[in-house]
């Protein structure tokens, strides 16, 4: 279950940075330079951290403990496994900071555009998607500097005393972390991560709901103004 939950995350992970790079390529107007510069950076982010992950897995310990006659599993780590998880989650920041910079600077950059060029219906138009877009952007960014915090906080040596493991840890801290990371992590990548999408498909939904209602309108309206001609034996 351990290794299943890491795996897991891993995969959760690099698709959610897909789903951002996507967003990012279509903010920047599909520009081939921003793209090549999020999949540099983006690939290696996720290969360091693979291979980080991969050793943490290997040097992790699984022992089996006996509380109040029930078997649990109880899991340490040795060397300097800890460290490279800190680094993990620090590269993890990393990347989404930089997501975030780039999502709010040209938003910036397209609001102050669109007061100078283009209609009010166009201004509006491209300024309520790009708020929609800033908005899941800073929600999701927010979930994962929760989930980034309770994690290195869990990670911190002055916080934890998680030797020889996390079940066996003598800190009520740690228990508490512990048990709220699943929660908010879960929030975070299932519920925050797939908002990214939904809602632009949303935004799109209402956009061609309007537009479809305001096509009924007008064709209703051009109806009443047609006179048809009659004899006068009607």
């Amino acid at each position: 279950m351990y290794y299943a939950i890491n795996g897991t995350n891993v995969v959760v992970t690099t698709m959610l940075g897909v789903i951002m790079i996507a967003r990012l390529y279509t903010m920047y107007e599909r520009s081939r330079m921003i793209l090549i510069i999020l999949v540099f950076i983006f690939l290696a982010v996720n290969i360091a951290c693979g291979v980080m992950t991969a050793i943490g897995l290997k040097h992790s310990i699984l022992e089996e403990l006996i509380l109040s006659g029930t078997y649990i599993c109880d899991l340490g780590y040795e060397g300097d496994v800890w460290l490279l998880n800190s680094l993990n989650w620090m590269l993890y920041t990393v990347w989404e900071v930089l997501a975030l910079c780039l999502s709010v600077w040209i938003a910036v950059k397209h609001f102050r555009d669109l007061q100078r060029l283009g209609s009010s219906r166009t201004r509006s138009t491209i300024g309520d998607c790009f708020r929609v877009l800033i908005k899941s952007h800073v929600l999701y960014f927010a979930g994962f500097v929760c989930v980034s915090c309770l994690e290195l906080a869990i990670l911190s040596p002055e916080l934890s005393t998680l030797t020889p493991g996390l079940m066996n840890s003598t800190s009520m801290g740690t228990q508490i972390l512990v048990g709220v990371l699943p929660i908010f992590s879960g929030v975070q990548m299932f519920v925050l991560g797939p908002r990214l999408i939904l809602s632009i498909r949303e935004y799109h939904a209402k956009i061609v709901a309007s537009s479809d209602a305001e096509t009924s309108m007008t064709s209703i309206v051009f109806q009443e103004r047609v006179y048809v001609s009659t004899s006068s034996t009607v």
